[in-house]
C-alpha cells in the first residue's frame, strides 16, 4: 500500500474544522434547494451512476401555505441520521465477520459520501450498504452485492444501482488509511493494550475525528485512552520516542494538543434517542416524498414475496427505531 504522506487521503480528505462545518452546510442547503424546486429531494440512481431529480411536485392551492410543504431536516438533524446508520455500519460487519480494515474502510467512505450529498437526497441504509460492498471489494475480502443483500434481507440490485455514485463521490480516491493498522505498527511493546486500544478506535470512527486527522494520530489518541486505564506505559515518555525515531515535523506539546482533541470530538460523541430519530425520520420521508400511503404499500409488497431464512443466514441487526 502506498504511504500515507503522499495519498490523496493526506492530500485531499482531512479537512479544518470550519471546511468540514462548510461542507455539511453547503451539502444540507443543495438538498433544500432541491426540496424548494421539486417538492421531494430522493433521488433515483441507476446502475451506471446517472442521478434523477425527483418529478416536480404538483401542490394544491389549498395546500399552498408554506406550512403544509415538506420541512427539511437541519444540519444538526443529519448529523444524527449519520452517527444512527454509521453505528448500523458497524453492526453489519460485525455479524458478517467482517476484518476491522473492511468497518474502517466502509465507514470512511459513507463520511465522504455525505460531505458531498445530504441524507435528504439518498437513503443512509442504501449507502450504508454499498459502502460495505465497495470495502469488501477495495480490502480483497469478497462477497457478492446477493450474499450481502440476502443476508439482511435486502434488496442487492439497490447495492449495486448505488455503487457507481458511491464511487463518483468519492472522486474515486479508494484507497483510505484506518488507524487499526497504525495501532500494531506502535503497539509492539504495549501488546495488552491491543484489544482496548481497538475498542477505543472503534468509538473515534463513529466520529467527525477521521475527517479531521491523520490515522496515525487518531491510532495514538486510542492508545493513550487505553493506556489511562491500563496503565502499562509513561505515555509522553512513549510520545517522545516515537517523535524521535519518526523525525516527526510536530513536537510533543503540538502531538498531546492534537490528542486532546481527538479526546474531545470522542467525548462529545452524541447518540439519537428514538425520539429524535422518530421525528427525523418523519421529516425525512417528507422530503423523500414518501407518504404513508406508499409505505404501507412497500409493507404490503415485501410480505408478499417475504420467504423464510436460510439458517446460516446472517440475521437482520435489530434496531429500535425502523427506518
Amino acid at each position: 500500500m502506498a504511504d500515507f504522506q503522499t495519498s490523496t487521503h493526506r492530500a485531499k480528505w482531512i479537512f479544518t474544522p470550519e471546511e468540514l462545518v462548510g461542507k455539511y452546510k453547503a451539502a444540507n442547503q443543495r438538498a433544500i434547494q432541491t426540496l424548494e424546486k421539486y417538492g421531494a429531494t430522493l433521488m433515483e440512481v441507476d446502475v451506471d451512476g446517472t442521478i434523477s431529480y425527483p418529478e416536480p411536485q404538483v401542490i394544491a392551492k389549498d395546500n399552498a401555505d408554506k406550512h403544509s410543504r415538506p420541512k427539511p431536516i437541519s444540519i444538526e438533524e443529519e448529523q444524527f441520521m449519520r452517527v444512527f446508520y454509521e453505528n448500523k455500519l458497524q453492526e453489519v460487519c460485525k455479524n458478517f465477520h467482517f476484518p476491522h480494515k473492511v468497518q474502517a474502510t466502509a465507514l470512511i467512505y459513507f463520511k465522504r459520501f455525505y460531505l458531498q450529498w445530504s441524507v435528504m437526497q439518498h437513503h443512509p441504509k442504501n449507502i450504508m450498504l454499498t459502502c460495505i460492498y465497495a470495502a469488501c471489494k477495495i480490502e480483497e475480502n469478497h462477497v457478492s452485492a446477493e450474499e450481502l443483500g440476502k443476508g439482511i434481507s435486502q434488496d442487492h440490485q439497490m447495492i449495486l444501482n448505488n455503487e457507481m455514485i458511491v464511487y463518483q463521490s468519492l472522486e474515486f480516491d479508494l484507497i483510505v488509511y484506518a488507524p487499526y493498522r497504525s495501532i500494531e505498527g506502535f503497539i509492539d511493546d504495549m501488546e495488552n493494550l491491543l484489544h482496548a486500544a481497538k475498542m477505543e478506535v472503534d468509538k473515534i470512527m463513529l466520529t467527525d475525528a477521521p475527517l479531521l486527522f491523520p490515522p496515525g494520530q487518531l491510532a495514538l489518541a486510542a492508545l493513550r485512552s487505553a493506556n489511562q486505564v491500563h496503565k502499562v506505559v509513561d505515555f509522553e515518555r512513549y510520545l517522545r520516542s516515537i517523535l524521535s525515531r519518526q523525525s516527526s515535523e510536530h513536537t510533543v506539546s503540538e502531538l498531546v494538543e492534537f490528542l486532546n482533541a481527538i479526546d474531545s470530538w470522542a467525548r462529545k460523541y452524541k447518540f439519537p434517542s428514538d425520539k429524535d430519530l422518530k421525528h427525523i425520520n418523519r421529516k425525512l420521508k417528507s422530503c423523500w416524498g414518501l407518504s404513508s400511503h406508499d409505505e404501507s404499500k412497500k409493507r404490503d409488497k415485501k410480505s408478499k414475496h417475504k420467504s423464510k431464512r436460510s439458517s446460516n443466514e446472517v440475521q437482520p441487526v435489530p434496531s429500535h427505531t425502523e427506518m
